[in-house]
């Protein structure tokens, strides 16, 4: 079937038609579709692929279009080139009819000559006829038609070379003969020939290389600058990504954490050296560039020109800058005027001008006359220091004959806040001093647990149970805060205590009556049970004993099967 394009709309029924059979294709179900040289068709490539366009549509599917096309390469080889000065064969005798008038030769005619004019030509003389050229039809390519040195021959080179340096050859033979010549030995004399030798006018065809070193001097200002080109057809230079002589923007740091670098668009927007100055850094990375100098200032004028575009304005700024220039530059001025205009419409009628003329704040808070001098310490050797800045609430305030300020001192066992001098968590207590302290520990947890029913110590022995109940403390502290848990580690058991809680423990199993897997269902409770106060490392192991003491269920068990 042809293709849409070459029978043009199809119907409803025939278009129905080719979608099923497209569907069947490409399932599988129908042979594939052949070209013009019965080679199959893949049904799966895109119909923007296989359809043709109008111009090489032949009515059949094929894919040729897509095919590279076979062309003959014999024509566009660069070495096809014609047999420079070949002759067809000896010159002629007489003179030919219908040869050059002036040469004899059949290859042209008089007007093409290329031969010096004679005074009698060949014609009517019939002596120094030429032969004949040899003439060839080289059919060039595009490539080969276009190639300047198409044709050149690079042995014609070495012929050149050998004559400047056979020529610099004898140059240099005929000044040794000038020096050998001479009759004095004098050493003066010999670089006077020298150096005469050298001033000499040399040959307008063969400059020696003296001569072009001398004109070196005068194209210098001429040359490029290094790393810059001169683009020939815009005539304007343009600068290099880099000078060669330049580190590369990824040599700087070569920390793979540091700034990152793009080698597609060899660009580094941050700094690779954070910790230098923007300032004083070789490379501070695209960023900084992009926002130095004018940059700011174009960016300022495209905003410009797209905010008055956008307001229907006839703004463009590549399509005519020097309009966007102008029209800017007029914006920022009359925008000057409308603020200066407004301050002093304002001014006008609330006042307050007097306001204005204070001195500026980079005065008013920046540096002074004032010279301070400190020590290694830190300490101020010479000048006054700047007052520091103080709280609003009232500092270094020592009220009810305390000598500490309140929140000096911190109880680790209760978590608050009191005064370092009497140990007093009451927020404006008056301060009982070293008594505070004593009566705070005394008063502790610990403190009274470990009291017993004892009558007071002697008054000599205070000094001591006040030392030993502040380690007790500490101890109490240590084990509240520290990861272990109660009954774990090195535990030091109060031998009275330990026997009082056994005691406490047997009477409380007899008053229950069963065994601890029905303790949950007595009314009676212990106090390890209740949770009414701390439990202590006695009370905890006297439980354990008493757990101990209870008799195995399968310490009297006998296997009968035995």
């Amino acid at each position: 079937m042809a293709s849409s394009s070459a029978v043009g709309k199809l119907s409803r029924e025939e278009f129905r038609r080719q979608k099923d059979l497209d569907a069947a294709r490409k399932a599988g179900t129908a042979p594939a579709a052949l070209d013009e040289e019965g080679r199959p068709i893949n049904p799966h490539i895109p119909q923007y692929i296989s359809q043709a366009p109008w111009y090489l549509d032949t009515g059949a599917p094929s894919l040729n279009h897509q095919r590279r096309p076979e062309y003959d390469d014999s024509s566009n080889k660069l070495d096809n080139w014609y047999d420079r000065g070949a002759k067809a064969g000896p010159a002629a005798k007489k003179y030919r009819k219908g040869a050059c008038e002036n040469c004899g030769s059949m290859s042209h005619k008089k007007q093409d000559c290329l031969d010096r004019p004679r005074k009698k030509g060949a014609k009517f003389t019939n002596k120094n006829i030429e032969a004949d050229d040899v003439i060839q039809e080289v059919a060039t390519g595009y490539d080969a038609k276009r190639d300047r040195w198409n044709g050149y021959d690079p042995a014609e080179h070495k012929r050149v070379y050998d004559e400047y340096a056979a020529i610099e050859a004898a140059r240099q033979k005929l000044r040794e003969e000038e020096i050998d010549n001479q009759t004095t030995t004098d050493l003066a004399a010999v670089r006077k020939v020298a150096k005469a030798s050298k001033a000499e006018k040399t040959d307008a065809d063969f400059g020696s290389s003296e001569d072009e070193d001398a004109d070196e001097d005068k194209y210098a200002d001429a040359a490029d600058a290094v790393g810059q080109k001169l683009d020939a057809k815009t005539r304007i230079t343009v600068r290099n990504l880099r000078i060669r002589e330049d580190t590369a923007k990824y040599l700087i740091n070569l920390d793979p954490e540091s700034a990152y670098y793009d080698p597609k668009t060899r660009s580094m927007r941050d700094a690779p050296l954070r910790n230098v100055a923007p300032e004083d850094a070789k490379f501070a990375g695209d960023n900084f560039f992009r926002y130095s100098g004018e940059a700011p200032d174009v960016q300022d004028l495209q905003l410009f020109a797209w905010q008055a575009a956008a307001r229907g304005n006839d703004v463009h700024l590549n399509a005519n800058p020097t309009q966007g220039e102008l029209l800017h530059y007029e914006f920022k001025q009359k925008k000057e005027d409308l603020k200066d205009t407004t301050k002093s419409s304002i001014l006008a009628k609330y006042g307050g001008a007097e306001y204005l003329d204070s001195a500026p704040r980079e005065l008013r808070q920046g540096q002074t006359e004032n010279y301070v001098e400190y020590s290694r310490t830190g300490q101020v050797i010479r000048g006054r220091e700047k007052a520091k800045a103080r709280s609003k609430y009232p500092e270094d305030v020592y009220v009810n004959n305390h000598t500490g300020v309140w929140g000096s001192w911190y109880d680790t066992a209760t978590g608050s806040w009191g005064y370092a001098c009497c140990h007093s968590t009451l927020h404006l207590s008056y301060c009982a001093g070293l008594a505070g302290i004593e009566a705070a520990e005394a008063s502790s947890a610990q403190t009274l647990l470990n009291t017993t029913l004892e009558p007071p110590p002697p008054a000599a022995q205070i000094d001591k149970t006040a030392s030993e109940s502040r380690e007790a403390r500490t101890e109490k502290i240590d084990q509240n805060y520290s990861k272990k848990r109660i009954g774990e580690g090195d535990v030091k058991l109060d031998q009275n205590r330990l026997a009082q809680a056994v005691s406490e423990e047997k009477k409380r199993k007899a008053r229950g009556g069963k065994d601890d897997e029905d303790r949950s269902s007595k009314k009676v409770k212990s106090s390890l049970e209740s949770g009414s106060h701390e439990v202590t490392e006695e009370e905890l192991e006297a439980y354990r004993m008493s757990r101990r003491m209870t008799e195995d269920p399968m310490a009297n068990y006998v296997d009968e099967d035995l």
